[in-house]
């Protein structure tokens, strides 16, 4: 299987995504030996029904698996990332066990279900928990980069920037990609929680910032954000906006990246996405919002960033 890796004693082994069988597959998770390869034979068919792998089969032989594109995703790639941090951090125990309370969203929309089950907000449980912080890095990190290489592909708006903020930047992932693509910004500046910033790696060019965006945002000609407006209320996202507009300096401008749902409910997968993550954001970080969010989203970057102060 491409980018799989097989453990020889303490050795790595990279195969080719040569479609292999459940022995084989158990010899590389288990060199000593042991494992179940009935059971372990019933996870692989599920998830090739999933569309994770593809089975071969000729004349009703033996089963063997290898990776699709979907599989491939959920393997660590040579920069050491991939989507898998992103499934496991959206199905901790913390998280799922806010899900049996999603009708209280509807009974009680003042209070997230999460909230609810654990006494207190996600951003800042899962900052206390170190273990919990590193996997929203990694989750963060993995999702960001394939999504930034195509941001950078396609938008220029990064044309005359000097100074750069990317709010709620996590590790600095994005802000490294952006630097590395225009050598123009002389200076990029990852602001995020002190607890978040304060484990990120050291970035040429980056300087990471801990801080509150709900208090103040530093100075910038352009401010960046990523899927951050979508996990705050209408109220809190006026409060973001008045801070980015009192944070960018003369003929400023904000760049925001939010996912917007469509107003029809059709069966594609990307509304199907959409509306999961609506769910999900519902539940674990914002119990009430309504449709005015898109207004503030599509009019304040308008009205508060391009046009400067």
């Amino acid at each position: 299987m491409e980018d799989n890796e097989c453990r020889d004693g303490r050795k790595k082994v990279r195969l080719a995504n040569t479609p292999l069988s459940v022995s084989q597959i158990l010899t590389c998770i288990l060199p000593s030996g042991g494992g179940d390869a009935e059971n372990l034979q019933c996870i692989l068919r599920l998830l090739t029904s999933y569309g994770v792998f593809s089975e071969h089969r000729e004349f009703r032989g033996e089963r063997k698996y290898s990776l699709t594109e979907i599989g491939k995703s959920l393997v660590t790639d040579a920069e050491g990332l991939s989507y898998a941090p992103y499934v496991l951090q959206h199905h901790q125990d913390a998280f799922m066990s806010a899900w049996p309370l999603v009708h209280e969203a509807v009974l009680d929309p003042t209070i997230e279900p999460f909230v609810k089950v654990h006494g207190e907000p996600a951003y800042s449980y899962y900052g206390k928990m170190p273990e919990m912080n590193g996997l929203m890095r990694r989750a963060i990190s993995g999702v960001s980069v394939p999504f930034m290489t195509s941001v950078l592909d396609s938008y220029n708006g990064f044309k005359g920037v000097k100074r750069l903020v990317d709010v709620g930047g996590s590790a600095g992932d994005c802000l490294r990609m952006i630097l590395q693509k225009h050598h123009f910004i002389c200076e990029g500046i990852n602001f995020d929680l002190p607890e978040v910033v304060g484990e990120a790696p050291s970035i040429p060019g980056v300087t990471h910032i801990g801080g509150d965006m709900f208090n103040s945002i530093p100075a910038a000609n352009a401010i960046f954000m990523k899927w951050v407006l979508a996990t705050w209320t209408d109220d809190e996202c006026k409060l973001i906006m008045e801070n980015c507009y009192k944070a960018l300096l003369a003929g400023g401008k904000l760049i925001a990246c939010e996912p917007v749902l469509l107003d029809d409910s059709n069966e594609s997968q990307r509304t199907r996405a959409l509306l999961e993550g609506d769910i999900f954001v519902m539940t674990i970080y914002r119990a009430k919002d309504d449709n005015s969010f898109y207004f503030f989203l599509f009019i304040l970057p308008v009205s508060y960033a391009l046009s400067g102060r």
